[in-house]
């Protein structure tokens, strides 16, 4: 398909099926109306030249009759003026101004008229003035005469042309309103199946449904689709409570386990056996701590943002790391606040594990508010920026030395999802990573439960 056709066809289903229509319809009236102008001009619709002839013919003499018999002048003028319409037109004429003139050259209809009005009805026509083709004189009285200017186009044909091209623009219109009407109601249904597939899986979105209504092939996809997002609901909601399950119930071993270990005398066995149990407790808390985010359902608020970075600064600097808030004073978000520290928190919980130095700020951009994140760390290889979001990922081994377990970024990214916003990493020079968390300015939120 060439590049050019391309960029002309409609990128939607109602556009095409609507471009379909309207080329199918514009094609019709195109060739129906060649075929009537064919038809028209050729001869095979409308009467003979003869039958126009003879329609002007007796016409013209009725009018002659009309105003010759007629009482008195006043009678004369009202038969003229009232037989006064196309094909044939009159008017009053004096003698002296025609005899002024020369006889002028005939088109083929006035003279076939004429020579009809001679023969047929035995009225003799007076000389025409100088560049007259289409007119016929006829003397009525001393020094008057009637004139006629004769049409000459095919009269009642062009009469049949006109009306049926008027016709063909009117049911034209009628079928290009309601096709593009039609196609719009039967596409409709498409719409909200595309809205409830992307906001399957979102925060609040798993309680869209789809509505199912619209042609019998849009309904029963619409009804599969609800079927087959009930049954992944239900995969996923079984799947969280067992993790959930299996992780909150290991803690009881674990915890039987080191007050057994605590009875034992001291060594190094014992403590890198705390250590393991420090490790695998703390494991269980972040799976558990991702499960809970996943299913969030906090509320939405209005809340200052910098108030919320400059405290989490200040409770990270309190806790010996050199964090320092640098932005606005003021900028107001209606956000889910509990979710959106957690994930600042986690970001700056990361920047200080691998920089000496952690720099936060808030700064409203165009249609956005971007938290940025950087610390003066060894940042990360551009192959892994994206892979580092996905659960229980990890850069590489160092990193695993610093803690954590590779859920810290997974919840950062789902708290943004929840807000329509994106979380992205951008490595800085010549060390150093910035880790920005974007969200709309309004209305993007998800709804909360």
């Amino acid at each position: 398909m060439s590049p050019v056709w391309q960029g002309l066809r409609p990128s939607t289903v109602a556009g095409q099926l609507t471009g379909v229509v309207v080329a199918a319809v514009l094609i019709g009236v195109v060739l129906a109306s060649a075929v009537m102008f064919y038809l028209v001009y050729s001869g095979g619709v409308g009467p003979t030249h003869d039958t126009l002839v003879q329609v002007r013919a007796a016409r013209i003499a009725a009018i002659v009759n009309g105003v010759r018999e007629a009482r008195s002048s006043d009678e004369a003028l009202y038969v003229t003026k009232h037989a006064n319409r196309d094909p044939v037109t009159v008017s009053w004429a004096l003698l002296p101004k025609l005899a002024a003139g020369g006889d002028a050259p005939r088109s083929g209809m006035v003279a076939d008229v004429e020579q009809e009005l001679q023969k047929g009805w035995r009225l003799q026509t007076l000389p025409r003035v100088g560049g007259e083709t289409n007119t016929i004189y006829v003397k009525v009285g001393d020094n008057q005469a009637l004139r006629f200017a004769v049409a000459s186009y095919g009269g009642l044909g062009s009469l049949v042309l006109t009306q049926t091209l008027c016709t063909l623009a009117v049911i034209t219109f009628i079928i290009l309103f309601v096709s593009t009407y039609a196609v719009r109601w039967i596409t409709a249904p498409l719409t909200s199946i595309a809205s409830a597939a992307r906001a399957f899986g979102r925060p609040g979105g798993e309680a869209v449904e789809i509505d199912e209504h619209g042609p019998l092939e849009i309904a029963q996809a619409a009804r599969a689709l609800n079927d087959m997002r009930k049954r992944v609901r239900s995969l996923v909601d079984e799947r969280t409570r067992m993790l959930v399950a299996v992780s909150h119930d290991l803690r009881t071993p674990l915890t039987r386990l080191r007050l057994r270990i605590d009875r034992l005398s001291d060594g190094p066995a014992k403590a890198a056996m705390l250590d393991e149990i420090a490790t695998i407790n703390e494991m269980l808390t972040e799976t558990l701590a991702y499960m809970r985010e996943v299913g969030q359902t906090e509320a939405s608020a209005s809340t200052d943002l910098p108030s919320l970075a400059q405290t989490i600064s200040a409770q990270f600097a309190d806790a010996g790391h050199n964090v320092c808030y640098r932005g606005a004073d003021r900028l107001a978000l209606t956000c889910r606040p509990h979710a959106l520290t957690r994930a600042v928190a986690n970001l700056v919980d990361n920047a200080v594990k691998f920089g000496a130095r952690v720099e936060v700020s808030v700064e409203p951009r165009d249609r956005e508010v971007w938290i940025e994140v950087r610390d003066d760390g060894p940042g990360i290889p551009e192959e892994m920026l994206v892979n580092v979001f996905e659960p229980y990922f990890k850069a590489d081994d160092a990193r695993a030395q610093h803690g954590g377990f590779g859920l810290g970024l997974s919840i950062v990214r789902e708290i943004a999802a929840g807000h329509g916003g994106a979380v992205e990493l951008e490595n800085l020079r010549p060390h150093g990573l910035t880790a920005r968390l974007r969200l709309p300015l309004a209305g993007a939120l998800a709804p909360a439960a």
